[in-house]
This record gives structure tokens, sequence and C-alpha cells, in this order.
């Protein structure tokens, strides 16, 4: 089992004086996971992505890399790890190509493969046109590829994004987008972004932290599974309004129910589940059976936008003027 896990956070801590960053949060990453970090800003996102990656020591608990203790055994960690944080800290005198193979051999490549490693990334990134460039002359898109480059260029089991597509127009953060699904089928990867249709297409579960602690973690359907336990159902109907309303009146099924016109014949109809039951193949078949007309029949659904706000709301804690 523990060979199965890339990442293992247990009871991870993060104190400055007057704040806590990170309060004592648990989880893990599988191997080969997309894992989507969400959070509003200050959660604490950016404080645990820099303890994984080395940059910051805990106050307590622990976190391990690949079975590697980010604490005890940083050099293992870091050459399993390709980390880009938020403010991509480049060297912007340099040409991209002689900059990727100079993070190159400070990763620990030889020579051969550096060089090896370095074509690989200016082709994936969509480097290949501006190789001989100075880092600092290119558009902030630009920019952001040589830092997921430089994230990549020594093949690490864990690929950790603080934010990789701020500040990219939307060709830009398409282009990143696919770039980051296809780097998904081999590499295990930690993402954090503001941008949650992002996370919906790219990753296959996500942690939420608010103020230090873990809210959720699960996959998008199940959250939005948990959400939608009232699972309404609203439908359009044309038919009389009394022979509407008395139809759902006694059934078990339904624990509340509205009619409101529409437009001329129509009325809409909003039925809550008892269960959290689906009621569509009940409204059909109801309307089926007394020969009504039916032009709309759907489900309420939760994006990950609302799973955000509703976890993010329910736990804030009260801020006078918030």
């Amino acid at each position: 089992m523990l060979d199965s896990l890339m990442i293992e956070v247990h009871d991870l801590t993060k104190r400055y004086p007057g704040h806590t960053a990170v309060d004592g949060i648990t989880f893990t990453v599988g191997r080969g996971e997309v894992v989507g970090f969400l959070g509003p800003n200050g959660a604490g996102k950016s404080t645990t992505m820099r303890i994984l990656a080395c940059f910051l020591p805990a106050t307590g608990g622990t976190a391990r890399v690949a079975g590697f203790d980010v604490y005890r055994e940083p050099d293992e960690v870091r050459r399993r790890i390709g980390y880009m944080p938020e403010s991509n800290p480049l060297h912007l005198d340099m040409r991209v190509r002689e900059y990727l193979k100079f993070r190159a051999r400070l990763k620990g490549l030889g020579w051969r493969r550096s060089r090896d490693r370095v074509d690989t990334v200016l082709q994936q990134c969509g480097l290949t046109d501006v190789h001989r460039r100075i880092t600092g002359q290119l558009s902030k898109g630009y920019r952001q590829r040589v830092g997921l480059a430089d994230a990549l260029v020594h093949e690490p089991d864990l690929i950790i994004l603080d934010e990789p597509t701020v500040g990219l127009d939307p060709h830009q953060i398409r282009t990143v987008r696919s770039l980051i699904k296809e780097l998904g089928k081999t590499t295990t990867i930690l993402l954090s972004t503001h941008i949650l249709p992002e996370v919906e297409m790219t990753c296959s579960r996500v942690l939420i932290l608010n103020q230090g602690r873990i809210l959720a973690a699960d996959t998008t359907e199940n959250l939005e599974r948990k959400l939608s336990l009232d699972g309404q159902v609203i439908a359009e109907i044309a038919a009389p309004q009394d022979a509407l309303r008395d139809c759902w009146r006694d059934l078990p099924e339904i624990e509340r129910w509205d009619v409101a016109p529409a437009d001329g014949e129509w009325f809409r109809v909003a039925l809550t589940p008892r269960n959290g039951a689906d009621l569509r193949p009940l409204v059909f078949a109801i309307v089926r059976e007394n020969n009504w007309s039916l032009r709309e029949l759907t489900r309420s659904r939760h994006s990950l936008e609302d799973i955000f706000v509703h976890l993010t709301r329910q736990n804030r804690k009260e801020i006078p003027g918030a």
C-alpha cells in the first residue's frame, strides 16, 4: 500500500507568530493521480506545497514524498519532484536553452542526458521556436512555459504546480492545460489553481483547504453527489394546474413540491425527493400516463465552483466586515 502512495502527509502544521498557516492536515496522493489543491487566498495551499518541495520547514507533523521524509531526506525528495512556484524565479538574462541546460545540470543530470532532456521539454512545452531567445524578453505566457519546462527537465516522479496559468490569456491557458493533461498520464501531479473549470477537466480528485484545514478530499463527482442530496427536479408540463398539484401531494417519494405558472398552458414544477432519489423516471411516467406534454425535465447539479463556495463559506470564521 505504501508503495502506491506518492505523497503522505500526517498532522502537518506550520505556525508563524500570531498565525497558523497549516493546522494539522492529513492527506495522501497516490502514484499517477492528478490532484487539484484548492482553497481561497491564505488557505495554506502554497505553504503546504513549499513544505513538500523542501523549501520551508514544518512546525509539526510529517510529510513524505515517494517514501522519503521531507525533513530528514530532503535531497532524495528534491530528486523526485519538479516544483513550479507561483512567482516563477527565472534567470532573465539567460537564453531559454542555456537556462534549461543549466537547471538540468544543477539537478544532477550528466552532459549528454541534460542535452536530451532539454530537447524533449522544449518540444513538450512549445518552446522550440524561442529556444535562443533571452528569457527576460519573452511574454508572460512563454515564461510560464519555461518554468514548467524547468520543473520537468529531470523527469520527476511528482510535479507540484502552484498557479501555473496565473496571468495567462485563454489561448495560453488551454495550451498549459493540455500539457498538464498529457503529463498526468505518466506522472503524479499536485495542482493549485483558482480556475476551477481547469480542475474539473484535468484532475481526478480534489483537496479543498480553508484556514489551514482540509474541508474535503474526494472526486468532484462524489462531492457533487454529497452536495446534491436534495436532487431537486425541475419539469415544465402543460396540464391542468389543479391536476398537477394533486398528483404530487400524496406521493411518498416527494418531500416538497411547488407548481408555478410559466407561459400559456405551461407550468414549472419543482420537486424535492424524500431520500435523494432521482425523480425523473417517476415524473416522466406520470406525464405519459396522463397524456400531458413535457418540454423540460432536469435534475439540479452543482459545479465545482458551487461546491467550493459552499464548503468555504460554511467553514469561514466570523470576521468583522467580512
